[in-house]
């Protein structure tokens, strides 16, 4: 084992009292007095600490992270370097705007993220402050570059809440419903869930199909193709499912936008920056997208997004997009140390752990029933519980109380689509709380089997 990942390991999970406990409790009761009930609180952890993978909540007890704070904190809970970076530049110059003044972090942030990039193409660089601003910014891109107003997303989508985001976001109707009417001109089309094809196909035909269906169906009816900006398409979906579609589905995609002048936007919120076990999800499938969005793991849970682009299509003037706050001078700090800590081993190690997770999983359909399918890239793994192997029912009310299980056991997972199991821990987590997760998670399956 590595010394970095070494002193990012402080144990394994520990309960000390019942869940949620007196303190939990109280918070919990003052937050339904005054904060939004728009948030989604999948069980009562009340977090006060945390480090690499661990974290403790207000009355002691401590867990297994398996979510990296909703795929965020790339290098674990405050990183010693990460932090040193943060505490010395606030120390220095917390803001000043990048937007009207000049300062260096911002440009090396720009110029790593050009050099990372995909494609190995020249690339510019405009900073936000999440995944959802950085998807606005390639919607405002792509319009402003182009000349055209309209553009193709998919179906099970999820690229953010704000108005431009959430209407290329096509998961589930809670997230749009009583918000329209939402920026005209998206049209959805069939994401490649090649294990459940929504055609009805064999993997490899399934992608096929879903590309045909924009070349042969949208292009020629809805969506004329001299009007379509870009298409706009996670990697990997996440919320959806963690679904990884055939390379084949994104050749086809680059053919059709290549043929008919339209933009490719990847959207690397969730699968970039290493979580794959590359730096971007796009290497996985050999194609370089025009322009992509980058947030979450970028800067270890400071806020930060980006929208890169190749240096062409970044062509708009002074005062067509900018953000106050966008590529803040700590937030820039903080990811100028985790680019370089993914650069020196922690790719690497989302690549292995995410195998070694992966080589276990495998052999849960066969031995579980409730498990239909395990699937994933890195340290972006799902796993699909069924009702039934055959049909493929979809086993969501299982899938909620295993994630509920897991939680009393001390392990934090969450769901994605309507029923699956989703894993992204920090990409330093080490073997043995692999161990403990896979554990835990074959317990909690048991249970929930033993039910019926």
């Amino acid at each position: 084992m590595s010394r970095m990942v070494e002193t990012m390991r402080p144990g394994l999970p520990h309960i000390v009292g019942p869940l949620p406990g007196p303190r939990a409790r109280d918070v919990i009761a003052r937050d339904r007095r005054f904060v939004s009930p728009s948030y989604t609180r999948g069980y009562p952890l009340v977090a006060q600490r945390g480090e690499g993978a661990i974290v403790e909540d207000v009355d002691g007890n401590s867990f297994l992270d398996f979510n990296a704070g909703i795929a965020v904190v790339a290098t674990g809970h405050c990183h010693p370097r990460v932090v040193e970076a943060i505490q010395q530049q606030a120390s220095r110059l917390i803001h000043m705007s990048g937007t009207d003044f000049y300062y260096e972090n911002l440009v090396k942030v720009a110029e790593k993220l050009s050099a990372m990039a995909p494609g190995g193409l020249e690339r510019r660089v405009s900073f936000g402050n999440s995944g959802a601003e950085a998807v606005e910014g390639a919607i405002k891109l792509a319009r402003y570059h182009t000349g055209r107003d309209k553009f193709i997303a998919f179906l099970g989508a999820f690229h953010g809440r704000t108005m431009g985001a959430l209407s290329l976001t096509a998961r589930k109707t809670v997230q749009r419903r009583g918000f329209g009417p939402l920026v005209p001109g998206v049209i959805h089309a069939p994401y490649p869930y090649c294990y459940r094809c929504p055609f009805g196909k064999a993997p490899e035909s399934c992608a096929v199909e879903c590309a045909k269906f924009i070349e042969d169906q949208l292009l020629k009816t809805v969506a004329p193709p001299e009007e379509v900006a870009a298409i706009v398409v996670e990697p990997v979906q996440g919320e959806g499912g963690y679904i990884v579609p055939p390379r084949k589905f994104f050749e086809e995609l680059k053919d059709i936008a290549d043929r008919h002048g339209i933009l490719l936007v990847f959207d690397e919120v969730q699968s970039g920056v290493g979580r794959t076990g590359r730096m971007w999800a796009a290497e996985h499938f050999n194609v370089a997208p025009d322009i992509f969005a980058v947030a979450k793991g970028i800067a270890s849970g400071l806020p930060l997004g980006a929208t890169v682009s190749r240096a062409d299509i970044m062509d708009w003037p002074p005062g067509a997009h900018a953000s106050t706050f966008g590529g803040n001078p700590v937030a820039c700090e903080a990811a100028l140390v985790t680019l370089e800590l993914l650069e020196q081993e922690l790719i690497d190690n989302a690549a292995r752990m995410g195998a070694y997770l992966l080589e276990h999983m495998r052999e849960w359909p066969r031995r579980f029933s409730l498990v239909g399918e395990v699937r994933g890239l890195g340290l972006m793994l799902g796993v699909e519980l069924v009702r039934d192997q055959m049909t493929k029912e979809k086993a969501s009310e299982e899938r909620d109380r295993v994630v509920q299980l897991a939680f009393e056991r001390g392990l934090l997972i969450l769901g994605a689509g309507e029923n699956t199991l989703r894993l992204s821990p920090p990409l330093v987590i080490t073997r043995e709380q692999c161990d403990f997760a896979l554990g835990v998670l074959e317990e909690c399956l048991r249970l929930e089997m033993e039910k019926h």
